[in-house]
């Protein structure tokens, strides 16, 4: 999952940039909304947290801006405001969620995993790659001889590379997706990720494209290759 946050309070900010990648959650972190709707048409986001007392433009109008742009993206809203009528207005101005300050990381961590959820089911049930089923929203696979265990990260590259299935994936895409812009990804992590992934899974899951990136092969026989 990869999170993308507005929010102008540098307490906050780094509490939820510290807290959200020990649960296999990446975040990349905007101080204020210009720019926002550039970013979230050049990358990738599963979801966008939004605080509304940002400096300028407020989160109401950056709300209006995304869903006016037809950007579909589930967007939780932050508000220090305990006032019924301005959650009512977030919720009707286009925000799928929202939470007051202050607030407990893990119900953060709970509520864009479910927004995640409602999302991945009105796509799809689960994707199908060579004999395995990866269920995006329950973060797990089952194969011939039952359920595999995967780090949350892991999943996630999986999750990716398959939603691509016959298309070389850059490494820097597969960087920001997981770590976000700002990310502390070692050089050697995604190979170790891939490595755990082909251990479990076999090792043609997943061709290296060198130099490029990775991808996972359209059909087995293309694998064995």
């Amino acid at each position: 999952m990869r999170v993308l946050l507005v929010e102008d309070d540098g307490l906050i900010g780094d509490a939820i940039r510290s807290a959200l990648p020990r649960h296999g959650v990446a975040v990349d972190w905007m101080r204020n909304g210009e720019g926002l709707l550039n970013a979230l048409t050049d990358n990738s986001f599963d979801i966008l947290v939004l605080d509304i007392g940002l400096p300028g433009r407020n989160g109401f109008d950056l709300l209006q801006d995304v869903r006016k742009a037809k950007n579909a993206i589930p967007i939780l809203i932050l508000t220090a405001r305990y006032e019924l009528d301005e959650r009512v207005k977030g919720l009707n101005l286009g925000a799928d969620d929202y939470l007051v300050k202050p607030f407990a990381m893990e119900e953060l961590i709970a509520r864009c995993r479910a927004l995640t959820r409602r999302g991945e089911s009105a796509r799809r049930v689960e994707l199908v790659c060579h004999g395995y089923r990866i269920d995006p929203a329950g973060m797990s696979v089952e194969g011939p001889s039952g359920t595999i265990s995967l780090t949350p990260k892991a999943f996630n590259l999986l999750q990716i590379l398959v939603e691509s299935q016959g298309r070389v994936v850059t490494r820097r895409f597969l960087e920001e997706s997981l770590y976000g812009w700002d990310g502390d990804a070692e050089s050697n992590t995604l190979e170790a990720f891939v490595s755990q992934i082909r251990r479990k899974l076999g090792a043609n899951i997943i061709r290296t494209i060198r130099g490029v990136g990775y991808m996972v092969p359209k059909t087995e026989s293309d694998a064995a290759e």
